[in-house]
């Protein structure tokens, strides 16, 4: 009987969910590995750029923007502020509600974890020409926005 490994497996079968999976797993510990330095998650940097582009989010605001439940967001929110990351400002007009900002401390590496996020993604890509790597990220992004999944 013949022996595949996994690599073969995959090709021989239609496996797209566990072959999504088994590259989030790369994918993650690739840049995880990067930023294990900084004593960041993949997720925290993740809400760091997201509050990089827009500063004064609110947790609610950030949930819905990044597809994460609010107990989540909440926790990691937690978690950066503590850390020093971000800091949380009342609202100049509402003062229920909180808005979120990034710290000097997290600005001063911006550039820093921004490039270490596009190493990673080229650690990933290395084999893929500039036209399949576009390719990949509209594929990946109309999985996402299909309703029906």
């Amino acid at each position: 009987m013949n022996q595949l490994n996994l690599k073969e497996f995959l090709r021989e079968t239609d496996c797209y969910i566990f072959l999504i999976a088994k590259v989030y797993q790369r994918a993650h510990k690739i840049l995880q590995s990067k930023l294990k330095s900084y004593g960041l998650t993949n997720v925290q940097h993740l809400v760091l750029e997201a509050l990089w582009l827009m500063p004064g989010l609110t947790s609610m605001e950030l949930s819905r923007i990044l597809n994460i439940d609010k107990a989540t967001i909440s926790g990691i929110v937690d978690r950066l502020n503590k850390g020093g990351w971000i800091e949380k400002k009342e609202d100049k007009s509402d003062k229920r509600i909180i808005r979120l900002f990034p710290t000097k401390k997290s600005l001063a590496i911006q550039k820093d974890l921004i490039e270490i996020r596009k190493q990673a993604n080229d650690e990933l890509l290395v084999n893929f020409s500039l036209e399949e790597k576009l390719l990949f990220k509209k594929f990946l992004l109309e999985i996402l926005e299909n309703k029906e999944g």
